[in-house]
């Protein structure tokens, strides 16, 4: 029988890029593949798996409740109408019609961003309207209290790479802000690894992307206090019913979690040495310069940043990068800096063997453009 590549014909892809949704996030263990098979091959009362499964996980990671979702997306948006649903009824199935006094949500402005959709979407499709404090350099505690006024539902706090990182309040901060207020705190921690982290600094909600640091299916995790991770499971009967989770995802994710709480990790060291080789076969291309560079929002994930000196290279570093997409393999980077001429390689879905591939691949582009 012909591969998946061939009987589609689709492209196969090398992933420097990094855990992006894009390219299908990541590959799953072969427990938790199981897991998901197991799932799709039999039936179960479903509020008893969401139930049970989320109380198994909560006692994994020490939290009072926990509840699996279809993506962190989701978790965003089940989580912003949780705190304006509550336990009404009526606004659970009239959350888009009926008027709300308490409907904005407070977000440092350097938070609203857009990680593949915008964040202002999901607090939307939550039934939320964004309210930012702050400026997109800056967002201080008294910032933050600033622009919460009696229509004030809740504080949201993106906790990502895309965000603004510096002159940023903390977590721990904007839970002080959110107790004095007595306001929920949400915190998308969608590509974050620590599990625990953000409910210890006083979270209410987090929210977690099943398929990317846990490496489980397309998944969404949500933890917090026991009050409103109950609201989020009722958003099933509400928007969630758009948005639902299968019997297989919620089994895969909590085998991932399992995995992920015990499974020796990819140490930002280990990331050094396998592309220590890659960078010096880059440093000897003409007009390239390659180094160590480390996460910028903390974690510890080290890639390779790639400088290009386009009048040595003779290409604009963003058509190289859609070149890089075209041939036998689709290879793709961290393109952010792009226009700066600068990519990044996230050497932690690839193989030794791939970085010699895309290595070789650079190579053949730049010595066709400058023949």
């Amino acid at each position: 029988m012909s591969s998946i590549y061939e009987k589609y014909k689709l492209k196969q892809v090398i992933n420097a890029s990094g855990r992006m949704t894009i390219l299908g996030v990541s590959t799953p263990r072969p427990e938790v593949v199981e897991a998901v098979n197991t799932g799709m091959n039999h039936y179960f009362e479903m509020k008893d798996l969401v139930n049970k499964t989320g109380d198994y996980i909560a006692g994994l990671l020490n939290v009072e409740a926990a509840v699996v979702v279809s993506c962190a997306s989701a978790g965003i948006a089940q989580s912003v109408a949780a705190v304006l649903v509550k336990d009404s009824d009526w606004l659970l199935e009239n959350l888009h019609t009926t008027a709300l006094e308490k409907n904005e949500i407070v977000l440092p402005k350097g938070h609203n961003v857009n990680f593949g959709a915008p964040v202002g979407t999901m607090v939307a499709l939550g039934g939320g309207k964004v309210v930012e404090a702050g400026y997109a350099n800056e967002c201080s505690a008294e910032q933050l209290a600033a622009a919460i006024t009696p229509r004030t539902a809740a504080i949201l706090y993106i906790k990502s790479h895309h965000c603004v990182q510096k002159s940023m309040l903390n977590v721990a901060q904007a839970s002080a802000v959110a107790r004095i207020h007595n306001l929920p705190l949400i915190v998308d921690a969608a590509a974050e690894e620590d599990l625990q982290a953000y409910y210890q600094a006083g979270a209410d909600l987090v929210i977690y992307s099943g398929a990317k640091a846990i490496e489980g299916p397309t998944s969404g995790l949500v933890i917090g206090k026991r009050k409103y991770v109950e609201w989020v499971k009722r958003q099933a009967n509400g928007i969630g019913r758009a948005m639902k989770v299968g019997k297989e995802g919620i089994l895969g994710l909590t085998c991932a979690i399992e995995h992920y709480l015990t499974a020796a990790k990819e140490s930002g060291a280990e990331m050094v040495a396998k592309m220590t080789p890659f960078i010096d076969a880059l440093n000897t291309l003409n007009g390239v310069s390659a180094r160590v560079v480390w996460d910028s929002a903390g974690r510890d994930i080290a890639r390779a940043e790639i400088k290009f000196d386009e009048t040595v290279t003779g290409i604009a570093t963003g058509d190289l990068v859609q070149a890089l997409k075209q041939g036998e393999y689709a290879i793709y980077f961290r393109g952010y800096k792009a226009n700066e001429g600068i990519i990044e390689a996230d050497v932690r879905s690839v193989t030794a063997a791939q970085l010699e591939i895309i290595s070789r691949r650079i190579s053949e582009l730049l010595k066709e453009k400058q023949a």
